[in-house]
């Protein structure tokens, strides 16, 4: 295990490019000197930020400045009433993500910044208007939101979720109402209609954006995206399995990728699926696959993954 140092957890807010108030957590190493490398963190569509606590402290006290945010709508950054708060995709890449950026670059002006998405938050973080602040990515269980790369027994009861009951439920609440389907975070109408509106294999703003002009310009900054990413997944992911990863990964041509694709069993672990990366038992096994590509540089040899003690 890394040598561990004492750390402090802040609870911050920052604007986003447009000026909407984000809550947000810094996790950052004791002392004042400044750190080589800063992570941003990119959460999942709808997950809050608070799920990824655990592996920003653990990067923290291995010397390595983390921010986490919850994107509008979300977490700490949910207004007194959802029920038609305007928010869509776009807004949480293009202002969300973009002034995230901005916040720790004003903070870490000399840093490399790298960026850690999970789940589509990969897509997310990678449309910002300031990507080219990120030197090096890292992506936890990346995909695209394309049901047709899902494990085949779980198409057609996400399709049914996905494409007919959450529009339906949207467009009487006034927001998708996750928790009470105990699916996570309540969801701003806005996104959860443009996530049902998701049909075809391929990105298509045509068919899910409010503003076509917008999200085409989102989707074109991904040609923008460039340097050394370290791209993990896993046999027992249902959502990001590889066909969905490599789908992903197809939208930054000028991203240089390392793909790891890990069965649970080579680390010891029963499961792992979309979300075991974030738990304690992870924290042995997988967290340092991603502290040694972070502090090795952009082009360091990868080790296996930790397996467990017989």
């Amino acid at each position: 295990m890394p040598r561990r140092t004492p750390i402090s957890e802040t609870s911050v807010r920052f604007p986003a490019l447009d000026g909407y108030s984000l809550g947000a957590t810094v996790f950052a190493p004791d002392g004042t000197g400044q750190s080589s490398t800063a992570v941003v963190l990119g959460c999942g569509g709808g997950v809050p930020a608070a799920r990824y606590a655990r592996f920003a402290r653990f990067l923290a006290a291995a010397g390595i400045p983390t921010l986490t945010y919850d994107y509008r709508g979300i977490g700490a950054s949910r207004p007194p009433r959802l029920r038609g708060f305007p928010a869509v995709a776009e807004d949480w890449s293009e202002l969300d993500c973009g002034g995230a950026i901005r916040y720790w670059r004003s903070l870490y002006p000399r840093a490399e910044i790298v960026g850690i998405a999970h789940s589509i938050g990969a897509l997310l973080v990678c449309g910002a208007p300031n990507i080219a602040e990120i030197g090096r990515f890292v992506f936890i269980c990346a995909h695209t939101g394309y049901f047709g790369d899902y494990m085949p027994r779980y198409r057609l009861p996400m399709a049914l979720l996905w494409h007919v009951i959450m529009p339906a439920m949207t467009r009487i609440v006034g927001y998708f109402p996750a928790r009470t389907l105990r699916l996570g975070e309540d969801l701003p109408a806005g996104i959860a209609m443009q996530w049902a509106a998701r049909r075809g294999a391929d990105l298509q703003p045509e068919a899910t954006a409010t503003d076509v002009t917008r999200a085409r310009s989102m989707i074109a900054r991904y040609g923008k995206v460039a340097g050394e990413a370290l791209v993990v997944g896993f046999g027992d992911d249902a959502f990001a399995t590889e066909s969905g990863t490599r789908r992903l990964l197809a939208q930054f041509p000028g991203l240089h990728p390392k793909l790891r694709l890990i069965a649970p069993a080579e680390v010891g672990m029963a499961t792992i699926g979309h979300f075991g990366f974030f738990r304690r038992e992870a924290e042995g096994k997988l967290w340092p696959l991603v502290l040694t590509f972070l502090q090795g540089g952009a082009r360091q040899t990868m080790p296996a993954p930790a397996a467990s003690s017989p």
